[in-house]
Protein backbone atom coordinates (compact mmCIF):
# COMPACT_ATOMS: atom_id res chain seq x y z
CA UNK A 1 0.00 0.00 0.00
CA UNK A 2 1.17 3.41 -1.00
CA UNK A 3 -0.02 6.88 -0.72
CA UNK A 4 1.07 9.64 -2.86
CA UNK A 5 -0.03 12.71 -4.38
CA UNK A 6 -2.04 13.19 -7.42
CA UNK A 7 -0.13 13.01 -10.51
CA UNK A 8 -1.39 16.48 -12.15
CA UNK A 9 1.16 19.00 -10.42
CA UNK A 10 -1.85 21.82 -11.09
CA UNK A 11 -4.59 19.74 -9.16
CA UNK A 12 -1.55 19.44 -6.29
CA UNK A 13 -1.05 23.15 -6.27
CA UNK A 14 -4.60 24.48 -6.81
CA UNK A 15 -5.43 22.28 -3.66
CA UNK A 16 -2.39 22.78 -1.73
CA UNK A 17 -2.85 26.59 -2.28
CA UNK A 18 -6.56 25.94 -0.90
CA UNK A 19 -5.46 24.47 2.00
CA UNK A 20 -3.23 27.18 2.77
CA UNK A 21 -6.16 29.42 2.64
CA UNK A 22 -8.40 27.18 4.60
CA UNK A 23 -6.01 27.11 7.44
CA UNK A 24 -5.55 23.15 6.34
CA UNK A 25 -9.35 22.61 5.86
CA UNK A 26 -10.14 20.36 2.84
CA UNK A 27 -10.64 23.38 0.41
CA UNK A 28 -13.92 21.24 -1.42
CA UNK A 29 -15.74 20.62 1.63
CA UNK A 30 -18.06 23.68 3.56
CA UNK A 31 -17.79 22.92 7.20
CA UNK A 32 -14.46 23.80 8.88
CA UNK A 33 -14.37 20.31 11.35
CA UNK A 34 -11.80 18.49 12.68
CA UNK A 35 -12.99 14.89 10.40
CA UNK A 36 -12.53 17.52 7.41
CA UNK A 37 -8.77 18.59 8.49
CA UNK A 38 -6.52 17.28 5.42
CA UNK A 39 -5.57 14.44 5.79
CA UNK A 40 -9.60 13.87 6.27
CA UNK A 41 -11.40 10.82 8.11
CA UNK A 42 -13.05 9.57 5.16
CA UNK A 43 -9.56 9.47 3.28
CA UNK A 44 -8.32 7.64 6.79
CA UNK A 45 -10.98 5.20 6.70
CA UNK A 46 -10.12 4.34 2.90
CA UNK A 47 -6.31 4.07 3.72
CA UNK A 48 -7.25 2.00 6.59
CA UNK A 49 -9.22 -0.48 3.54
CA UNK A 50 -7.47 -2.80 2.41
CA UNK A 51 -9.68 -3.35 -0.94
CA UNK A 52 -10.22 0.36 -1.45
CA UNK A 53 -7.58 1.99 -4.43
CA UNK A 54 -7.87 5.77 -5.93
CA UNK A 55 -8.13 9.31 -4.99
CA UNK A 56 -9.26 11.54 -1.46
CA UNK A 57 -12.64 13.18 -1.81
CA UNK A 58 -10.02 16.42 -3.10
CA UNK A 59 -8.25 14.46 -5.16
CA UNK A 60 -4.65 15.64 -3.08
CA UNK A 61 -3.58 11.86 -2.83
CA UNK A 62 -4.34 8.54 -4.40
CA UNK A 63 -4.11 5.62 -2.63
CA UNK A 64 -2.08 2.46 -4.55
CA UNK A 65 -2.63 -1.00 -3.38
Amino acid sequence: MKVRFNENKEVVEAIKEGLRRTGGYCPCRLERSEENKCMCREFKEQIADESFEGYCHCMLYYKEK
